[in-house]
């Protein structure tokens, strides 16, 4: 509906050019590399996690790590896995949320934790991280936009200085960051996630069936696989690389590499294998059609310019010690409204580092502000790529995973305004 009323008004209200554009859109959608690549991307994961489960590797993890090492006997330890998994694994979001979701879903079964929990956890590291260790995709489009403006003469410097420089004031990923290991360490729920739905126990866990290679290598023929094809995506450069293009082949050849090893190990069939993978693969059919949609409205958003919309509210006459907050709030919503942190980042700091130019405001300051911004409001969007992956990696709805995590988001929010506000005060 939103992809239609957004086509309606761009069609000057005309039912038969709305319903033109809207085809022409989904069609040159899907004549996007990307966009093919990650809706595969989706599809692939549901047949990943199907085959490490019916294989016995989930089984083995929880034995390996309940009960032979001891190491999981809590729902404090149930989460930690997860939440550690997300921070070592920050080379692409995606792959974070689904690594992350994988090694968290059977302990939280195991003790009583609810998947919209899991999936809170998934998403407050995945971006957050990212956008705090720019090895990555992130880096390298924040290099790009920073440079840029270096190019044009507005500042002078080095793209990687400022970029550390901005790192520095990224305060609502840290405070994500806090929030989400106090949630866990002191097992709190607040609002919606009190009345989250709790998976049952799967008893077979208690076993030693199945094996942790089952589980194990499958991860890292994943995380390898994503750092060797955005070096080789970026000609050596792994911030050149494509993130797409890199989880897309990954996953293939991970599905390939699990063909073989489950034979070898006898524990699946050829026929097995298949009919878990199509399995697994239709159950995550309708998780890619809402990323589709998500695309599409990115899309409508950006035709009907709401960022550039938004951003012309911030004008000479706001004073220079609280644009950072400004420049934080306005991200957020451009953010949220269009599902993407990265199309967040490409409106917002060429617009944030010449009003800090033009207002004698700290401009680092003002940077971190449209990172911190973009984060926050794709972290609460339900039209987010990272918001969907998360929640399919976690097994949770994306409509339970929304509204759950939103009051966490809102009080790391709610901290990172008053620091943005603190700071532009200070260093102004």
């Amino acid at each position: 509906m939103a992809v239609v009323v957004g086509e309606f008004i761009i069609a000057d209200f005309s039912p038969l050019s709305a319903l033109m554009l809207m085809i022409e859109r989904f069609i040159s959608l899907l004549s996007e590399g990307w966009v093919l690549k990650t809706l595969a991307f989706a599809i692939m994961v549901g047949s990943v996690m199907t085959l490490i489960e019916r294989s016995g590797g989930v089984n083995g993890l929880v034995h390996e790590l309940s009960v032979k090492r001891s190491l999981v006997k809590s729902k404090r330890g149930a989460l930690m896995p997860s939440f550690i998994a997300g921070i070592i694994v920050f080379i692409e979001s995606s792959i974070t949320s689904l690594v992350a979701g994988a090694i968290g879903r059977p302990f939280c079964d195991r003790y009583g934790i609810s998947r919209a929990k899991l999936a809170f956890v998934c998403d407050s590291t995945s971006a957050p991280v990212c956008s705090l260790i720019p090895l990555n995709g992130w880096g390298a489009l924040l290099l790009g936009l920073i440079g840029g403006q270096i190019t044009a003469g507005l500042i002078a410097g080095e793209s990687a200085t400022w970029l550390l420089q901005s790192i520095a004031f990224n305060f609502y990923a840290f405070m994500a960051l806090l929030v989400t290991f106090i949630a866990i360490w002191y097992e709190i729920d607040i609002g919606p996630m009190r009345h989250a739905a709790i998976t049952p126990p799967d008893i077979e866990c208690e076993d030693a069936k199945g094996g942790i290679g089952l589980f194990l290598w499958p991860m890292v023929w994943m995380i390898g696989g994503v750092i060797a094809f955005m070096v080789i995506t970026g000609n050596g450069n792994i911030f050149k690389g494509s993130g797409s293009t890199s989880i897309f082949y990954t996953l293939l050849i991970t599905l390939g590499l699990m063909l073989v090893y489950y034979r070898l190990k006898n524990v699946l069939t050829i026929s097995d294998f298949f009919d878990a993978a199509w399995s697994g693969a239709r159950s995550m059919t309708p998780i890619a059609l809402i990323l589709l949609f998500a695309f599409a409205i990115g899309g409508v958003s950006s035709d009907m310019q709401v960022g550039q919309y938004l951003a012309s509210f911030i004008g000479d006459y706001l004073p220079s010690e609280y644009l950072a907050g400004a420049i934080f709030v306005l991200a957020a919503i451009i953010a949220f409204a269009t599902g993407t942190s990265w199309g967040t980042f490409s409106i917002m700091l060429p617009i944030a580092i010449p009003l800090a130019v033009g207002l004698d405001a700290p401009i680092a300051l003002a940077m971190g502000a449209a990172i911190s911004g973009g984060v926050f409001g794709d972290h609460c969007s339900p039209i987010s790529d990272t918001t969907i992956i998360s929640a399919m990696a976690s097994g949770c709805s994306v409509q339970e995973h929304t509204k759950t995590q939103l009051p966490y988001a809102l009080i790391s929010a709610g901290f990172a305004f008053i620091l943005f506000i603190i700071f532009g005060i200070v260093l102004t």
